[in-house]
């Protein structure tokens, strides 16, 4: 995307410049659009909950940025000779998750293609002045996470037959739930008076890992010119899927996964006494994931208990520090 010509224009607001979940464009001076794309091959067998995943993960991006979706076009690849009922049950998935986020299927495009391929382009509606971007993040601040991690890892065990019941159960479960109460509970916060402007920095953790995103969240500051900062993560904080880690020891890691720790190199550092089936889960490519957050410390505490109020598990997982080496330590 580099080496495309840059195109100049005022009313974009974040464009893809910074790596960011979402394009945000200025339409007035109290509303902008949020807008983004995502599609992706079957990671389930069923063929709904693969639709309702889908959905869930397009949907992401739009509520990591604070916007509310509004609308969204599905994008299909299909086999020429492929079974329509499982099409059917495909789109039947994606628009009740869509309905559920009170999104708008407007249309989309299908294309015949070997591999099934499945998502959406979705367009949200957000305050120009209210935007969540992933940089941002302060000395003081305090990291929050939504979501346990794994999906990867249980999804690449899946296809090797060697996932139990449970794992998939759980992985299933959280890849399909939305983001959309967390953003909601956010947004409450950040509505409180005594806290402010809060939120500094957020995104949703999908196919870098967690300490892929983290890295970008951290390096993000230095290339917008804020104050640089480093991430300490603490690994006890974090949860994790039913059966994740007995899979990652057993070898069942997906390519992302190899792929996100060359990404992050030498940024991340490990204590000592973390399990390599831990630091695996470090790395593990995350399909419709949390929500990491950086947020001014004296709200971290009510952040906390207003997303479980909202029926959403997050925990406390580290400290934004001053810049030092590494960038990220995890502890």
């Amino acid at each position: 995307m580099r080496q495309l010509p840059q195109q100049i224009d005022p009313n974009v607001l974040v464009g893809f410049e910074t790596s960011d979940d979402a394009g945000v464009y200025l339409l007035d001076e109290n509303t902008a659009l949020v807008q983004t794309v995502d599609f992706f091959t079957p990671i389930v067998d069923d063929p709904r909950t693969f639709g309702e995943i889908a959905a869930a993960n397009s949907l992401s991006d739009v509520y990591a940025m604070g916007g509310r979706p509004i609308s969204a076009l599905s994008i299909v690849g299909f086999p020429e000779k492929g079974d329509p009922e499982i099409l059917a049950q495909i789109l039947q998935g994606g628009l009740a998750k869509m309905m559920e986020a009170k999104c708008t299927v407007i249309g989309g495009h299908s294309v015949r293609n070997e591999d099934v391929l499945f998502g959406y382009a979705v367009t949200g509606a957000i305050h120009p002045k209210r935007v969540w971007k992933n940089v941002g993040a302060r000395a003081g601040d305090v990291l929050l996470f939504t979501k346990p991690l794994g999906t990867g890892v249980i999804s690449t065990a899946l296809k090797n037959d060697k996932a139990d019941a449970e794992s998939v159960s759980a992985a299933i479960r959280s890849m399909s739930t939305l983001n959309r109460a967390a953003a909601e509970a956010l947004h409450e916060i950040e509505g409180q008076s005594k806290y402010g402007e809060c939120i500094h920095a957020v995104t949703d953790v999908t196919g870098f890992g967690l300490l892929g995103h983290a890295r970008e969240m951290a390096l993000g500051n230095v290339e917008n010119g804020i104050e640089p900062v480093a991430f300490e993560i603490e690994h006890q904080a974090l949860a994790y899927l039913p059966g994740a880690s007995q899979l990652a020891k057993a070898g069942h890691l997906p390519g992302g996964l190899k792929n996100n720790r060359e990404f992050v190199g030498a940024c991340a550092e490990f204590s000592a006494n973390i399990a390599q089936e831990y630091r695996h889960l470090l790395f593990d490519p995350q399909t419709s994931g949390g929500l990491l957050i950086s947020i001014a410390a004296e709200a971290a505490g009510d952040a906390v208990e207003t997303l479980q109020r909202h029926g959403v598990s997050a925990n406390r997982i580290g400290t934004v520090r001053k810049k030092r080496s590494p960038l990220i330590f995890v502890a």
